[in-house]
């Protein structure tokens, strides 16, 4: 963990994230599309702002980072989900390509550019004004987002978008890009593609150790007894299940399964769902709690609570605003 990640010799030849970037150039070619966004690998997914390019992050490229990363976030990427980042980033990397944001038609169609960019946002799951692609209902952060998701979700085979988004307000939009790939997409980009000069894998001159200790999300919970009459209702005091598993017990060995679902469904990082849970497991066992009944119906509580609590977090960034005990 204290070695630099330039030091790890990183390289996209030969690699899975190989596979996947020539599997995206398929699909535009498939599409009609000459246009074919660099990929580089960095700290992250994304696109620089306004740069026509596509970072992907660097344990895609290593076997042995990998493992670290699914020990880290209890979970990676399987090619499936990386791929709908890959072509989410995409559609990032051709808006910026041909300036497609300085559009009025693209203004009308998705909202002003320059609209204040939110790491929070509210999300209305019911909308159908948005495509679903990435978790999280990403295409309502951002008239950005909401293009690449639509373009994401244009591009991926098999989609049958007009059918899956008939008589959604959403469907206008995917039959923008479509009319819009059709105008440009066999011309060159106006903003000049950067070369693999440009794009220094070596540069991540820091500790993998640093990088996970940045990322690391830290949830503000001021009053570690905010959740104690939920847990007493989802697990059991000992005198009431005197046989039944230590709840903290429970809570580890299912660790990974509950902290993937509220991601998936909340769309927030594993880091900081991982920290709530763990802060559960604690109280837990503070608590001396244990499981009552059967363990899928455990489990399917713990979740349904998570991902409310979680929720509530994106929409008002506090963990204390719902107190489901009251």
């Amino acid at each position: 963990m204290a070695q630099n990640i330039s030091d790890f010799g990183l390289a996209i030849a030969g690699t899975r994230v190989e596979r996947m970037v020539e599997q995206l150039y398929g699909e535009l070619a498939a599409q009609g599309l000459t246009f074919r966004p660099p990929v580089y690998l960095s700290d992250q997914w994304g696109c620089p702002d306004g740069i026509p390019l596509i970072g992907v992050p660097f344990y895609l490229a290593d076997l042995r980072l990998a493992r670290i990363e699914d020990d880290f976030a209890e979970g990676i990427e399987s090619d499936d989900e990386a791929m709908r980042y890959l072509r989410h980033e995409a559609g990032h990397a051709f808006n910026y390509a041909y300036r497609l944001y300085e559009r009025p038609d693209w203004r009308q169609t998705f909202g002003p550019y320059s609209r204040p960019y939110r790491d929070r946002y509210p999300a209305d799951p019911f909308s159908h004004d948005f495509v679903r692609h990435i978790l999280g209902w990403y295409a309502q952060k951002h008239p950005d987002e909401d293009f690449a998701e639509t373009f994401a979700v244009w591009l991926t085979p098999g989609s049958e978008w007009r059918e899956a988004y008939s008589g959604w307000p959403a469907l206008q939009k995917l039959e923008y890009v479509d009319r819009v790939v059709r105008d440009v997409g066999d011309e060159p980009p106006p903003v000049a593609v950067p070369t693999d000069e440009d794009l220094p894998v070596d540069a991540m001159r820091y500790p993998l150790e640093e990088h996970y200790r940045d990322t690391a999300e830290v949830i503000p919970i001021r009053d570690s007894r905010i959740f104690d009459g939920d847990l007493r209702n989802i697990f059991a005091t000992a005198t009431e299940s005197p046989d039944g598993q230590a709840a903290q017990e429970f809570i580890v060995a299912h660790r990974r399964e509950i902290v993937g679902r509220i991601s998936y469904w909340t769309g927030e990082s594993s880091s900081a769902v991982k920290q709530f849970v763990d802060f559960l497991r604690d109280r837990a066992r503070t608590l001396e709690l244990r499981v009552r009944g059967l363990e899928a119906s455990t489990l399917i509580e713990i979740t349904a609570f998570g991902t409310a609590v979680m929720m509530n977090y994106r929409h008002t960034n506090s963990i204390e605003g719902i107190d489901t005990d009251e």
